[in-house]
C-alpha cells in the first residue's frame, strides 16, 4: 500500500473517530451501571413471530428514520456547505402521500404498497428540487431556502388528507414498520442497511462523491474542471429527499397511521446533528456516509440510556443537548488541531530524547 493511500485511510478513520469513541463511552457507562443494559433476548411478538428484543434492538431499531436521513443530509452538506431543515416536513408530506394512495386501494396488496411509496418518493423529489433549485439557482442559504418548506410542509401534509388522521391496517405496512413474519430482525433496521448499499454503490460505480467533495471545497476550481455546481446541489437535494419518502413511509408504517403535527417531529436538528458527531464538516467538503450513521445512533443511544436512567422526558433534550455540544466541541477544528499539535510536540521531543542518548 502507497503512502498517500495509507494516510487516506488513516484520514478516514480519524474522521470516524469522535462517534466511535462516543459509542464506545456510552457502551461503558451503561455498561457499569447495568451490566446486562446491552442484552438480547427473544421473544414472540403480538403476532406470534419470533423476534429479538432488549436496548441494544431499540437503538439500532429506533435510529433507522435518523441514519436515513442523515445519508441525504451529508450530501446536501458537503455539496452546500448548509444544511436542509425541512426534512421533518418534507417527511410528513411523503407519509400523507403515502396513506392517501394506500387508503384509497381495497384490498391492500404489495403492488398498491409499492405505487404508494413510488408516489410519495416522486412527491419528495419534487419538494427537494424546489429546495435545491432556491439554493443551486437563486444562491440562497440553504438553511433560509429550507425554512419554507419548514414552515408550511406540516400544513401541506394535513390538507392532502382533508385534516385527518387516517389509519391503514394491512399486514404488509405492519410488516414494513415491525418485523416481516420469519425475520426475528426488525425491518426499517434492513432497510437501513439496504439505503447503505446502495449509497456505497452509486459512491463505488460513479464520480458522485468525488463531483459532491469538489463543489464544497472549491465551486470555483470544479467549474473550470467541467463539474457543474448546480447540478450537484440539485442532484443532493433530490437525493435528500428519496431519503426522506424512505423515512416517512417507515414513520407511517410504524404507527399504523399519518399524524401530520407528529411524524419525526424535531427530527431536524438531531439529522444536523448526527452529521456533525460523524465528523463531517458542516461548511461543505469531504464527508463519510458511514460517519453519519454512526452519529445517528450516538444520538439515539444517548435518548436510550436517559430514558433507562428515568430521566424525565422533558429534560432529555437538555442532557442531550450538553453531551451533544460536548461532542461538537471535541470534534471541532480548533481542538483537532491542539490535539494534533500536542501529538506532534510529544513524537518531536520523543525523537530528540532519542537522538540525544543516541
Amino acid at each position: 500500500m502507497s503512502e498517500k493511500t495509507g494516510k487516506a485511510r488513516r484520514g478516514g478513520l480519524g474522521q470516524l473517530l469522535i462517534p466511535l469513541i462516543a459509542i464506545g463511552l456510552l457502551i461503558i457507562f451503561n455498561l457499569i451501571r447495568d451490566p446486562g443494559f446491552f442484552s438480547i433476548e427473544t421473544k414472540l411478538n403480538n403476532t406470534g413471530n419470533t423476534v429479538l428484543a432488549g436496548n441494544l434492538i431499540s437503538i439500532i431499531n429506533g435510529a433507522s428514520e435518523l441514519a436515513i436521513l442523515a445519508m441525504g443530509m451529508t450530501l446536501v452538506t458537503a455539496a452546500c456547505g448548509g444544511q436542509d431543515i425541512s426534512v421533518g416536513a418534507a417527511a410528513a408530506i411523503a407519509g400523507s402521500v403515502f396513506v392517501r394512495i394506500i387508503r384509497g386501494a381495497a384490498p391492500v396488496t404489495g403492488g398498491t404498497v409499492a405505487l404508494a411509496f413510488l408516489a410519495c418518493c416522486a412527491v419528495a423529489m419534487l419538494f427537494g428540487a424546489f429546495n435545491g433549485m432556491l439554493v443551486a439557482v437563486f444562491r440562497i442559504q440553504p438553511m433560509i431556502a429550507t425554512l419554507i418548506l419548514y414552515t408550511c410542509g406540516r400544513s401541506i401534509a394535513y390538507w392532502i388528507n382533508g385534516g385527518a388522521t387516517p389509519t391503514i391496517d394491512s399486514a404488509i405496512t405492519s410488516a414494513i414498520g415491525s418485523f416481516i413474519p420469519g425475520v426475528p430482525i426488525p425491518t426499517p433496521v434492513i432497510i437501513v442497511a439496504i439505503m447503505a448499499l446502495l449509497f456505497s454503490l452509486v459512491f463505488r460505480f460513479t464520480t458522485l462523491e468525488l463531483f459532491t467533495q469538489s463543489v464544497g471545497i472549491n465551486q470555483s476550481a470544479a467549474r473550470l474542471n467541467g463539474i457543474s455546481p448546480t447540478l450537484i446541489k440539485l442532484l443532493s437535494f433530490i437525493i435528500l429527499g428519496i431519503c426522506v419518502s424512505v423515512a416517512g413511509s417507515i414513520g407511517v408504517c410504524r404507527l399504523g397511521l399519518i399524524n401530520h403535527e407528529t411524524l419525526l417531529i424535531d427530527i431536524e436538528m438531531d439529522t444536523i446533528l448526527a452529521v456533525a458527531i460523524g465528523g463531517n464538516s458542516l461548511g461543505g467538503g469531504k464527508f463519510r456516509i458511514s460517519g453519519s450513521i454512526l452519529g445517528a445512533y450516538v444520538i439515539q443511544m444517548l435518548t436510550i440510556t436517559l430514558y433507562a436512567m428515568k430521566v424525565p422526558s422533558t429534560d432529555v433534550k437538555a442532557y442531550k443537548a450538553i453531551v451533544i455540544v460536548l461532542l461538537v466541541v471535541i470534534g471541532s477544528p480548533v481542538v483537532k488541531r491542539w490535539f494534533s499539535g500536542l501529538v506532534n510536540r510529544f513524537h518531536a521531543g520523543r525523537a530528540a530524547a532519542v537522538k540525544e542518548v543516541g
